[in-house]
C-alpha cells in the first residue's frame, strides 16, 4: 500500500477554471487586449501563474512587460475571486477523507503561487485533512521538474515507491515520471484521455474513487 498521495490542484482536485480565466480576462481587458472564452484556458493552465499570463497574450504581445503588467492585473483581481466559483470535484472530499482514514498522507503539488494554493485549501478543504501543501513560489523549479515532489517525500519521510502522483495534465504526469514515482492521470481535469497516456500516466482515473485501486 502507498504511504503517500501527492496532488495537483487546479483541474485534480479542485475545478478553478473559470475563476482563472475570469481574472486573466479581466487583466486583458484592462489592457485593451481581447478576451478569450472559459474553455481555451484549459490549454493555459498548468505551468504557474505566469506562464498562463504569457500565454493568454497574443503572440505579437508577448513582451516581459505587458507578461508583467498582465500578471500583476490577474493577481490582484485573483486575490479577491479566488473562490467564486471554484469548488471541489464531486467525490474528491469522500476520496480525502477515506484516505485520511486508511492513515496514507495527502501532500499537495501546484505550479499555483503558494499564497493562493493556501487559500483555496483553507476555504474548501477540512483543517487536518492535507500534510504539506506546496506550491509554485516555494523556491523549487515548477513542475514538470521533480524537486516540489522530492521535497514532500523528504518531509514526510517517504520513498519513492511509496508514493502515487495524482494529476490531470501531461505535466503532472512528466513531474511524477521524473520524480521516479507512479502516476495517476484524472479525467475530470482540464486535458484528455488522450494527452494523459500520451505522457505515460500508470494508471487512468474516470472518478475519485477511482484512485483507491492504485494505492
Amino acid at each position: 500500500m502507498k504511504k503517500l498521495v501527492i496532488f495537483d490542484l487546479d483541474g485534480t482536485l479542485v475545478n478553478s477554471l473559470e475563476d482563472l480565466a475570469q481574472a486573466v480576462n479581466f487583466g486583458l481587458q484592462s489592457m485593451g487586449y481581447d478576451i478569450h472564452d472559459v474553455e481555451r484556458y484549459r490549454y493555459f493552465v498548468g505551468n504557474g501563474a505566469m506562464k498562463l499570463c504569457e500565454r493568454a497574450l497574443l503572440e505579437d504581445k508577448r513582451s516581459q512587460e505587458n507578461i508583467d503588467a498582465l500578471y500583476k492585473l490577474f493577481a490582484e483581481h485573483y486575490a479577491v475571486h479566488f473562490c467564486d466559483k471554484t469548488v471541489l470535484y464531486s467525490g474528491i472530499s469522500e476520496l480525502l477523507c477515506d484516505l485520511k482514514h486508511r492513515g496514507i498522507m495527502i501532500a499537495i503539488a501546484s505550479n499555483k503561487p503558494h499564497g493562493d494554493c493556501l487559500r483555496i485549501v483553507s476555504r474548501l478543504i477540512d483543517d487536518g485533512i492535507v500534510d504539506i501543501v506546496s506550491g509554485g513560489d516555494n523556491g523549487f523549479e515548477k513542475k514538470p521538474a521533480p524537486d516540489i515532489v522530492f521535497d514532500i517525500m523528504q518531509r514526510l519521510a517517504v520513498l519513492p515507491e511509496d508514493t502515487l502522483f495524482v494529476g490531470d495534465s501531461d505535466v503532472d504526469i512528466h513531474t511524477a515520471k521524473n520524480a521516479s514515482v507512479e502516476s495517476v492521470g484524472c479525467l475530470w481535469g482540464f486535458r484528455t484521455e488522450r494527452e494523459l497516456t500520451a505522457a505515460g500516466a500508470d494508471y487512468i482515473a474516470k472518478h475519485p474513487s477511482d484512485i483507491l485501486k492504485y494505492i
